[in-house]
């Protein structure tokens, strides 16, 4: 079937108010969505040479993902930190 656009038909989702299992969902297909374009976006074989043979690229990775996870660990504590001390409204089941 071809459907011709006529017009931009883009939408937004209003994640302010979603609850957490539409959000979660709606996190998700973004995530897949992303993943998707950015997997079709390089050559593999250019991709694959540039990495080489050697392990180096999956350390890094590894490295920064543990960094990245420290860090959130970090925030997270920080976010219930705020909320602890009235710095920041929460608002549970919302």
């Amino acid at each position: 079937m071809f459907w011709p656009q006529l017009r931009d038909m883009k939408v937004s989702a209003t994640v302010e108010t979603m609850g957490p299992g539409t959000l979660a969902a709606y996190a998700g297909f973004c995530g897949k969505t992303l993943a998707r374009a950015h997997a079709r976006s390089g050559d593999p074989v250019a991709i694959a040479a540039y990495l080489g043979k050697k392990d180096r690229f999956d350390q890094a990775l590894a490295d920064f993902s543990r960094r990245y996870a420290d860090q959130n660990d970090q925030d997270f504590a920080a976010f219930c930190d705020a909320i602890q001390t009235g710095r920041l409204e929460a608002l549970e089941g919302a």
